[in-house]
């Protein structure tokens, strides 16, 4: 890889050569680091499922004096000298991640059944739904960590992680009405279920709750940093309605998509659990949001790619649900831009009029024209920004988890 692809909003990261990032990166080097409208609504065991993280071309690029599996992380305690109690093993599963923060993540999970408890049957019955559905809840668990790794101390995280995970289930409940989706985390939808009004109004009801309880912590910081997110997110729902059975939409209107209906809400995780950490002038506040957008964008891609590669037992959706959707995501519009003059029509065709007719031979196409890799790559690039984020942070246990969460999203499976 001899660029990156830049986005508007990347200028605030600074010029940076891939060899400082690695001369940065690389632990015979550094010793530290290791395997890497309304409210409408990671690259390793990835594509065959065994493959190791480095194996994969756009990883080796960025750290080409790796062995295939790094020792696990010793970071330096935040005194100097030896740390023996703020490392994380690597590789690390999701639950691993999350026992990190286990006290806050089961008060996270206490907040939301008690606050979901109301006078109204249906919104409890479908709230209970929701909960008893799964889902890794991967935006409040950056919200905890986020808060602990600036060196936060109280208790008013939890209170913020449940905000989160409120409005990006009210996110969830509206999407899937847009979409007219059946399927989500492997159980039929909310709409599916009980119809589009019930989805509709219990999402809403999710919001305003939300702001309920962010009003509580009076804390005008989180207010503005929360009501910009919501904004900026059901911009994103719109563009994303505007680029729909579009096969004109460009990369950058693309990126710009995914920027604000799916990043924002990680950057607003990061960023919210960090403004708690706040000690005087000692604000690191943006690095907190900058990892948050970067893994969101990274997140985002590898499920462009996952709609390809995936299967509904492991991703919990149906394969193929953006095509049949008429969504210009960026595999497709990459081999577009790639494939002979057959092959981008018979992609726009099936942008243009949405269902699965061709599925397998989009699939293919997609695949010869390099579309998947080229995702594959943006994805792994938008991982490392994130790493870089959070350099100047203090090591610490958390710290160290938020770096393996974003290594492990990318080389997710579902």
């Amino acid at each position: 890889m001899t660029s990156r692809f830049r986005c508007p909003w990347d200028d605030q990261i600074g010029p940076r050569s891939l060899r400082q990032s690695r001369a940065r990166l690389n632990p015979a080097e550094t010793g530290v680091f290791a395997a890497p409208a309304g409210f409408y609504t990671v690259a390793g065991l990835f594509l065959t499922g065994r493959a190791p993280l480095l194996a994969l071309p756009a990883v080796r690029a960025l750290f080409p004096r790796a062995p295939a599996r790094w020792p696990a992380r010793q970071p330096p305690a935040r005194g100097g000298g030896p740390n023996t109690n703020h490392s994380v093993s690597a590789p690390m599963d999701f639950k691993a991640i999350s026992s990190i923060v286990d006290d806050d993540f089961e008060a996270v999970n206490r907040f939301i059944t008690h606050h979901l408890d109301t006078g109204v049957p249906l919104i409890r019955e479908v709230g209970d739904y929701i909960v008893d559905s799964g889902g890794k809840r991967m935006r409040p668990l950056v919200s905890l960590l986020s808060a602990r790794a600036a060196g936060y101390q109280g208790g008013q995280h939890v209170d913020v992680a449940a905000v989160i995970e409120f409005l990006h289930t009210a996110t969830l409940l509206h999407d899937d009405v847009v979409d007219e989706s059946s399927l989500r985390r492997g159980r039929p939808t909310v709409n599916a279920v009980w119809g589009n009004s019930a989805s509709v109004l219990v999402g809403d009801f999710l919001i305003s709750r939300a702001l309920q309880l962010l009003v509580a912590l009076r804390n005008h910081r989180l207010l503005e940093i929360l009501s910009q997110s919501t904004n900026t997110i059901s911009e994103g729902e719109v563009l994303q309605l505007i680029n729909r059975r579009d096969p004109t939409t460009t990369e950058a209107s693309y990126m710009r998509v995914i920027h604000h209906k799916t990043a924002k809400m990680f950057e607003s995780a990061a960023e919210t659990g960090a403004v708690l950490g706040i000690r005087g002038e000692h604000d690191q506040s943006e690095l907190f949001a900058r990892f948050g957008r970067h893994l969101g964008i990274a997140f985002q891609l590898i499920d462009d790619v996952l709609d390809y590669q995936g299967n509904v037992a492991e991703l919990g959706k149906n394969v193929g649900d953006d095509l049949a959707e008429g969504k210009p995501t960026l595999p497709l519009i990459y081999a577009m831009q790639h494939g002979n003059a057959a092959q981008a029509e018979l992609i726009r065709g099936a942008i243009r009029s949405g269902g699965l007719d061709n599925l397998t031979q989009i699939v293919d196409t997609v695949r010869e024209c390099g579309g998947l890799q080229y995702t594959i790559d943006r994805a792994a690039e938008h991982t490392r920004l994130a790493l870089e984020a959070l350099e100047p942070v203090a090591n610490s246990k958390y710290k160290e988890a938020l770096y393996t969460l974003a290594e492990e999203s990318l080389k997710r499976t579902h």
